[in-house]
């Protein structure tokens, strides 16, 4: 088998179509099912199979493309250990939340056009529990996730992390909210506001887990009665009266907002970079996972 035969097929898997694999390795979608039709020869089974207008890989060719990341991955790796300035290429696709695209990994996209045009990237726009079942299915190949300190996930030994940065996040309340006279511990921040509905991810349970363990520890069942994904549309909501609901320290905040510091115990974000293990070592994963990492460090975040 040849890689480049592997190369499509593994491309194929990834982005769903033949005219998506023509266009991303710039050759023809005649070629491209010319070229899959003699590796199903070479390897005696059906790869693909008709899905409506498009084609989808079989069992038989998900298996084989997996095998053919492996390979591909060590291929490439053999060849950057013999020549270490050869340049890597590939498809990327990252899921990962809107922070984490908008200030880090698009930095990182606009990096790699001018020192790395052989890496594409493909990017989604996923919470955690999403982006993890896409990797589990192996819709995407990095996913960038998070979790908080007050709600640690569990990843799974199939996966390995490589953490990011980690942000204080505080609780957003109206502007004209009564301020303490005192600093005040996270418990006593949230009594304060206990009479108070409270605003969480409509997405993702890691914030509303924080937000009933501070809640319990100043004795109250938090009121949860609206919840947003968009961290504008709760300051939105916290302007218009609806209640209150964490967001991170640092943000720009709108003017009918004021974000009160928590502190023993904090509420930590902590983001981290995901990818299957055994997959580390394919170039363009690597490269952009340590283009992430410097940045997040650069930052000082």
């Amino acid at each position: 088998m040849e890689t480049r035969r592997l190369h499509l097929l593994l491309e194929l898997s990834r982005l769903g179509s033949m005219r998506a694999v023509a266009e991303a390795v710039g050759t023809s979608t005649s070629t491209v099912s010319q070229q899959l039709a003699v590796l199903a020869r070479e390897t005696g089974a059906a790869l693909i199979e008709p899905h409506g207008r498009l084609v989808r890989l079989t069992p038989a060719g998900r298996r084989l493309a997996e095998h053919a990341e492996s390979i591909l991955a060590a291929v490439e790796a053999a060849r950057l250990d013999l020549a270490p300035g050869a340049e890597p290429g590939g498809t990327l696709r990252v899921a990962g939340f809107a922070t984490a695209i908008r200030e880090h990994l698009l930095p990182v996209v606009t990096e790699l056009a001018d020192a790395h045009p052989g890496v594409r990237i493909l990017v989604s726009e996923h919470e955690p529990v999403e982006a993890l079942q896409l990797l589990a299915e192996d819709e995407t190949d990095l996913a960038l996730v998070y979790d908080y300190d007050l709600a640690p996930a569990a990843f799974g030994p199939a996966l390995h992390a490589t953490p990011l940065w980690t942000a204080p996040w505080g609780l957003g309340v109206p502007a004209a909210a009564e301020e303490p006279g005192r600093p005040a511990t996270s418990a006593e921040v949230f009594a304060r506001f206990r009479t108070y509905d409270w605003i969480v991810n409509s997405r993702n349970t890691a914030d509303e887990t924080v937000v009933r363990t501070l809640a319990s520890l100043a004795g109250f069942t938090p009121r949860v009665t609206h919840r947003a994904d968009s961290l504008d549309l709760v300051q939105g909501m916290i302007t218009a009266g609806l209640g209150v609901g964490l967001l991170p320290a640092g943000a720009p905040l709108s003017p009918g907002v004021r974000l009160v510091p928590l502190t023993g115990p904090g509420a930590t974000l902590r983001a981290y970079a995901l990818a299957r293990r055994g997959r580390l070592d394919w170039p363009p994963l690597a490269l952009v996972t340590d283009l992430l990492v410097r940045r997040a460090a650069g930052e000082g975040r």
